[in-house]
């Protein structure tokens, strides 16, 4: 079965955003075989993915479909699609989608692929979606899991989720990315896919930062499993599924990003681990700061303001915008007061 063969199906696409995620993303759908436009800020890189099938800078070496098109103008790749894709930074996406949203396709299903919690109003990516974009819940979708975009653009199997409330709208969704390198499942619990991918970006931060001071599995291993806890505690308290974090969106993603080298926040940690700078390590990384650097403020706030204790968050947050040494982070880690787990 294909997306064409169900009711509501989704076989024109727009992604907006032609980074590393968002054309891997764009690469996958257009091998499923649905028609896809992708929106590049720059109309160089626009250029090169039409006239030599690459996008050299965010994915060197990786030949895309001939049958995705590339535009500079987001009205072009949003005209007459079934589903709109934002591939943009979480704490970029309200701005961006401001200015998309006079040409967003009346019908059209709105899927974030960004993981974050907004900066300020606390709102998780759909959040953001539905009330900038003035549409209702269930037109709203987000793609998460372990979903390192240099391998899934190599083509090696990995498996997804798509969550959304309109189980329907989901499964449309499914059928419209699945290949045989890319697996997607579904979900309707779109607080517990949310908070699982906003996270594990912190979570990532703390094993690089355990990492960078020579720790091993062991404490890798523990700040896994306690981050997840502490990420699940708050996704319950706002609702969602506990079982949501023991899946693909849960432990699936944060096991990905606590250990992979081609992980931004495991590797920006890793500097911080070191003895580097916010500032230092923001350089190395080419001007560029982690996704959770920004994320463990809003997600601490949102744990203050809902009672829940998450110590390893609130340590990255200090080691981030605190100054306080990587050293004192695990010393006050391990020598918390004790209790059952």
């Amino acid at each position: 079965m294909t997306a064409s063969d169900v009711a509501g199906s989704v076989a024109r696409i727009a992604v907006l955003g032609a980074g590393s995620w968002g054309t891997s993303f764009a690469k996958v759908i257009a091998d499923a075989g649905c028609d896809v436009r992708l929106w590049a800020r720059r109309p160089a890189v626009a250029e090169a993915i039409n006239s030599d099938h690459l996008n050299a800078e965010y994915l060197p070496g990786v030949r895309l479909p001939e049958s995705l098109r590339a535009t500079s103008r987001a009205a072009e790749a949003m005209d007459d699609v079934d589903a709109v894709v934002f591939a943009v930074p979480s704490q970029t996406l309200r701005a961006n989608l401001e200015g998309w949203r006079a040409d967003l396709p009346a019908d059209a299903t709105l899927v974030s692929l960004a993981k974050g919690i907004e900066l300020g109003s606390l709102k998780r990516m759909s959040e953001v979606i539905t009330e900038v974009a003035d549409v209702k819940p269930d037109r709203v979708a987000v793609l998460t899991g372990p979903n390192l975009a240099k391998e899934i653009a190599n083509e090696q199997p990995t498996a997804s989720l798509i969550a959304c409330t309109d189980h329907d709208r989901a499964v449309s969704l499914q059928l419209a990315c699945t290949t045989g390198y890319f697996r997607v499942y579904t979900n309707t619990d779109l607080v517990g896919a949310e908070m699982g991918g906003a996270g594990k970006n912190v979570i990532a931060l703390a094993c690089g930062i355990a990492a960078g001071m020579g720790l091993g599995d062991n404490s890798r291993a523990s700040l896994i499993t306690r981050g997840l806890a502490e990420t699940a505690r708050l996704g319950v308290r706002l609702g969602a599924d506990p079982l949501t974090f023991a899946g693909l969106a849960g432990l699936g993603d944060l096991v990905a990003t606590c250990s992979s080298v081609l992980s931004r926040n495991r590797t920006f940690g890793e500097r911080l681990g070191r003895g580097e700078s916010l500032a230092e390590a923001e350089a190395a990384n080419h001007g560029q700061v982690a996704e959770g650097v920004k994320s463990c403020l809003s997600i601490c706030e949102l744990a203050a303001r809902h009672d829940v204790e998450m110590p390893i968050a609130d340590g990255v947050r200090r080691v981030c915008h605190e100054g306080m040494s990587a050293s004192r982070m695990a010393r006050e880690l391990i020598t918390r007061s004790l209790k059952p787990e």
